[in-house]
């Protein structure tokens, strides 16, 4: 989505060779305009799947889930980092490990909100390693629900989540997809 890597080239910031910072617009900062779009082009792209769930993990991908389910009609449900007394009953767990955090977590939905009869799209805003998208198709797969797919804002591709997520038969489709990246020397390049 060139909107998006335009966006990203004139506000992200770059630190280091791994670390890409967007949240002036995207995760702490949003740009409802631009989410708008990226929720547009998620509804273009999975529009026709059948999804009746939008799942994604506390707490950056709440708002672009939010906004991408009004274009289908759709609840989110966001897996929640920590178990709180809001959450009384079954809860389907999965651990994802935190790559801007450094921390493992156990992520928990409610078997109330997901199901055999549901079918998931997961959105979230960075692929990087893939453990938060493993540990939400791991939800997904424990409630006997069905996987469409997974849209991503933010592709690092030169780190192995997308290939390791793809090679397990899920549907990626990331927005924008950063081939390098080096604070150093200013480069900034998309597949």
């Amino acid at each position: 989505m060139k909107l998006l890597e335009e966006r990203i080239r004139k506000d992200g910031t770059i630190r280091g060779t791994e670390v890409l910072k967007v949240d002036r617009f995207l995760n702490h900062q949003m740009d409802i305009k631009l989410i708008n779009e990226i929720g547009k082009e998620f509804y273009r792209l999975f529009g026709d799947c059948g999804v009746n769930k939008i799942l994604t993990i506390e707490a950056s991908g709440i708002g672009i889930a939010c906004i991408t389910a009004q274009f289908f009609g759709v609840p989110v449900i966001f897996a929640k980092k920590n178990k709180t007394k809001n959450i009384a009953g079954d809860v389907y767990t999965s651990k994802v490990e935190s790559f801007t955090h450094g921390k493992v977590y156990d992520i928990i939905v409610s078997k109330e909100f997901l199901g055999p009869q549901d079918k998931v799209l997961l959105i979230d805003d960075f692929l990087a390693n893939g453990s938060a998208l493993q540990g939400l198709i791991n939800l997904v797969r424990d409630a006997g629900a069905e996987l469409v797919g997974a849209g991503i804002c933010v592709e690092k591709a030169f780190q192995p989540g997308g290939d390791m997520i793809r090679a397990m038969g899920v549907r990626v489709e990331s927005l924008a997809r950063v081939k390098a990246m080096d604070e150093a020397t200013g480069l900034l390049e998309f597949c």
